[in-house]
């Protein structure tokens, strides 16, 4: 039983991954970083080690994406004011015109690979 739940989990993730990857291309999102910056616009602030928790990544990794997310101009890092070390993350406007799509699709994606799932 157990083992059946678990599988039915990895397909519904793998499924996920397979139509984020297709819808967000469009936005230049690559894998997983429409969660980053869905995560960034739901906690406006959020320091890069509290994201990296959230999503259950290493530092490197969120390190990466949301180094490229700035290049793309959809969120920005503001230093904090007693710990030079830590970076407040915030979502530009580029990246607030994207998110209500990207919510949108999400929503979507989960409806459908969770429809035959009883």
């Amino acid at each position: 039983m157990e083992s059946e739940i678990l599988r039915q989990i990895g397909t519904i993730s793998r499924s996920l991954d397979s139509i984020s990857n297709v819808e967000f291309a469009q936005f230049d999102l690559a894998k997983g970083q429409y969660l980053y910056l869905s995560r960034i616009k739901e906690n406006p602030g959020i320091i890069q080690h509290r994201l990296s928790e959230l999503l259950c990544v290493d530092k490197s990794t969120a390190n990466r994406a949301i180094n490229k997310l700035e290049e793309k101009g959809l969120i920005t890092k503001k230093d904090d004011l007693v710990n030079k070390k830590e970076k407040h993350l915030f979502i530009t406007q580029k990246g607030e015109e994207i998110y209500p799509v990207i919510i949108r699709e999400n929503e979507y994606s989960t409806k459908v690979a969770t429809e035959n799932i009883s």
